[in-house]
């Protein structure tokens, strides 16, 4: 139920377009290419189960634990002010 001068299913439509946005921005940011053998950060070594669950890999999990939650700690906000984020 949409109000004010908006159709029906205009907050639903919001809301499908920033889950779309998010997903878009994952998948952009899954490794490519080949996996290294050794962290280009500490060059530890990458375990062979780890690059062949992800293809691409670059980081250890340690060094990847730790990107992820600087990722995490980044201000991030919808633009399209639906209400899923009026509501954090």
């Amino acid at each position: 139920m949409a109000g004010g001068w908006s159709r029906d299913g205009a907050v639903q439509d919001q809301i499908d377009a920033s889950v779309d946005d998010a997903v878009k921005k994952a998948r952009s940011n899954l490794p490519t290419g080949p996996s290294l053998d050794r962290c280009e950060e500490c060059d530890a070594a990458i375990p062979e189960a780890r690059r062949k669950a992800l293809p691409g890999v670059r980081l250890c999990v340690s060094c990847q634990s730790s990107h992820d939650e600087e990722s995490a700690n980044l201000s991030t906000f919808n633009r399209r002010g639906s209400k899923d984020s009026q509501l954090r």
